[in-house]
């Protein structure tokens, strides 16, 4: 989202963590240590940078961790989400919000997810995402206009391990400099995700946020829904090395829906947009930024005296 922004011109604001280290960095963005569970900081930051427009991007974004971190999850999804609202509300800014939430508001469904489907969250995440957009419409209807964007899975360079897709990248590009053995540690290979570039995702975001109608949700997919263990096969064809599978149980997730795809229908016929990016050459990117970060951490070592 900061390369977007800051690529067309804009002057960055962006938020991070105390204590943590920028994700990126740019001439046109500088970083401030906001933590949105801190009222006052929030609002004292909101009032001293006096935004034009806001994409509220920070959050707990990990479905199966929000199963034992269901207090952090909401805390940080909902109450951080207030307290960004609110800050813009006292302010008196009538600036607007892009609030990102996920596919996982709907409930499951064997068919494409319309936006008007109903909003039955299956996890504990997707509840604290529905619960972020009942504050985004309640602002919408009084104060803060807010757009509402229906995030479907998206994977790119820089995601967090963690993910499946960046999880089989970086254990390849491991496997491939010798620092693990060769073997793959996977969870749930037969299910069916809705899945796009992360750089589409955002280029999504920001035609919402500039064109889209407030308190309007548009789903932000692809139509179409790929199976973790074709991600995985695509993934190690491309490696460097032999590898070998292991399914890992501690890697499934509670209620994990088989399949879920979206409709993209609202958001490419009301504002144009559609993905533009190949998946294929989505996991190329994934794959050569983990080589690539991989190489730069590993210690340098000499066979001299």
């Amino acid at each position: 989202m900061v390369d977007l922004l800051a690529a067309a011109g804009h002057e960055v604001v962006a938020w991070r963590r105390p204590g943590g280290q920028p994700p990126v960095t740019t001439a046109r963005a500088s970083w401030q240590e906001v933590d949105v569970l801190d009222r006052k900081a929030v609002a004292e930051a909101v009032e001293r940078t006096r935004p034009a427009m806001v994409y509220h991007c920070a959050g707990a974004a990990h479905v199966g961790r929000s199963w034992e971190a269901t207090e952090s999850t909401f805390a940080i999804n909902v109450m951080g989400t207030h307290h960004v609202l609110d800050a813009l509300a006292r302010a008196g800014l009538p600036s607007p919000v892009l609030l990102p939430s996920s596919s996982m508001v709907y409930r499951p469904a064997d068919r494409p997810l319309q936006e008007g489907d109903a909003l039955v969250p299956p996890s504990p995440y997707g509840l604290s995402k529905l619960a972020q957009e009942l504050l985004g419409l309640h602002a919408a209807s009084s104060h803060v206009p807010v757009l509402i964007a229906r995030a479907f899975n998206h994977v790119g360079p820089r995601q967090d391990p963690s993910f499946a897709a960046s999880g089989f990248a970086r254990q390849i590009a491991e496997i491939e400099l010798g620092l693990r053995e060769p073997e793959v540690l996977v969870g749930n290979l037969e299910a069916r995700r809705d899945t796009i570039d992360v750089r589409d995702t955002v280029r999504a975001y920001r035609v919402i946020l500039e064109r889209g109608r407030p308190g309007h949700p548009y789903n932000i997919c692809s139509g179409q829904a790929v199976a973790t263990g074709d991600v995985l096969e695509m993934l190690t064809a491309r490696a460097r090395a032999r590898i070998r599978v292991r399914v890992d149980p501690g890697r499934f997730r509670p209620n994990d829906a088989p399949v879920t795809v979206g409709d993209p229908s609202r958001l490419r016929e009301e504002l144009g947009w559609s993905p533009q990016i190949p998946f294929t050459t989505t996991l190329d990117d994934l794959l050569d930024f983990w080589r690539s970060t991989l190489r730069s951490e590993r210690p340098i070592t000499s066979d001299a005296p």
